[in-house]
């Protein structure tokens, strides 16, 4: 198949007008102006019109479990929202979570992602829901243990057992500790030796609010003092949260530090250092109020930012604008919180900047040969330098997606199916 646009995205090169993408099942196999592929091969051509095409988004966290549970007020203190969150989700069963996981993820499909690294706190729900959504999903099994008090060997036990068994399915898994203050000591050294061992990536939220910090650099806070009667508090040892993370073996290029909020330039150093990644959501950012998000800082020390929607229970609700996990709102959000960071950047943190914090910089988030025939298209009548902006600023559903070579939103999918 031949796809031609008014406008082509790469991302890791400039945009072309009256480009094309040449695709052989579900790879790219060539990219460039329209006339040179149209001269070179007489594979069928798709005219998408006025558009730019671009590779298709990667959300690189999201709690898909979570996306009925609206509505949720900002609290001062970042506890109290972990407690309307908590009541919420005692308050949910199975049906309700498996109907909001599907619901989130056909939000993420008609906006254009296609692939979604989720924090995964109900595995019963795997591998079925993974057959009832065309998106790539990375499911992290979610991991606490203060609570329930289960031994870390028998917590990782059973998240292994999961992973094995969804080896031969269509998805792909994970670890995922849930935080610092939800977990053991024990639990996060094991993991990093497990994830190690096994090749998997880990997803954590690391200091993602003051509170956190608090509690772990100062020994003191409101997080500390509604935990100090349910846990042993011995971890929180004047340390920062990213350097107890580092203290239990978990940076490296395969852990995805979710939020990071507050960090020193030690932190800072220490990421950059060990090839970890940052997810940055930009909803959820302004939803608590947190302190501006060092993005200059970390670039400079050529941190990977990348971008993630969060949950629905982290997002501001009106009566105007209907909640919806859309990468596309993220980008605009993280554009008005920093004016000064380019259109191009922006774009790339939502595509190739979350392909390389899940390993798969070599089969997504560009448009390049051999790369895995995920492409969005959405509507353009301008010039091609603004191009860039455009997809910064779009709105509403895309107007093509396709994912592993097969359309799967828009009046393409529909001609495909009928």
């Amino acid at each position: 198949m031949l796809l031609r646009a008014r406008i082509l995205l790469p991302i890791s090169a400039p945009p072309v007008e009256n480009g094309a993408v040449l695709l052989s099942k579900n790879r790219i196999v060539a990219l460039g102006g329209w006339r040179d592929l149209a001269a070179r091969t007489r594979e069928p051509a798709v005219d998408l019109g006025p558009v730019i095409l671009l590779p298709g988004l990667i959300n690189a966290h999201c709690h898909l479990d979570y996306t009925d549970m609206t509505g949720l007020p900002p609290q001062k203190q970042f506890p109290d929202w972990i407690k309307g969150l908590l009541a919420l989700k005692a308050a949910a069963s199975y049906t309700d979570y498996a109907e909001a996981w599907l619901r989130g993820a056909r939000m993420l499909a008609r906006t254009g992602t296609t692939t979604v690294a989720d924090v995964e706190a109900v595995p019963e729900l795997l591998p079925e829901v993974w057959s009832s959504t065309p998106l790539r999903v990375f499911s992290f099994l979610e991991m606490t243990g203060v609570k329930s008090h289960r031994s870390p060997a028998e917590i990782l036990r059973e998240a292994a057992a999961k992973i094995k068994s969804l080896a031969s399915a269509r998805g792909s898994a994970g670890l995922s500790p849930h935080a610092l203050y939800s977990t053991t000591p024990a639990l996060l050294r094991q993991t990093a030796a497990l994830a190690r061992r096994r090749g998997w990536r880990v997803t954590m939220h690391v200091a993602e609010s003051m509170a956190e910090y608090e509690m772990y650099a100062g020994q003191r806070g409101p997080m500390f003092d509604w935990l100090k009667g349910q846990r042993d508090m011995s971890d929180c040892a004047h340390r920062t949260p990213v350097q107890q993370v580092r203290r239990y073996g978990l940076l490296g290029d395969n852990f995805l530090a979710i939020h990071a909020n507050y960090l020193d330039d030690t932190d800072i150093t220490a990421l950059a250092d060990s090839g970890s990644s940052v997810v940055h959501c930009p909803q959820s950012h302004a939803y608590f109020g947190h302190a501006a998000f060092p993005f200059q800082k970390l670039r400079a020390a050529g941190v990977n930012v990348c971008l993630g929607t969060d949950s629905l229970a982290s997002v501001m609700v009106s009566r105007r604008a209907k909640a919806e996990l859309n990468m596309f709102t993220e980008m605009r959000s993280f554009a008005a919180a920093h004016p000064d960071v380019a259109p191009e950047t922006i774009v790339r943190m939502a595509t190739h900047h979350g392909a390389r914090a899940l390993g798969r910089k070599r089969r997504a988030g560009r448009i390049f040969p051999q790369a895995l025939a995920d492409l969005i298209a959405i509507p353009f009548r301008g010039k091609v330098e603004e191009a860039w902006l455009a997809a910064v600023h779009h709105t509403g559903p895309v107007s093509a997606s396709m994912i592993d070579g097969k359309w799967v939103h828009g009046d393409l999918a529909c001609s495909a199916s009928s």
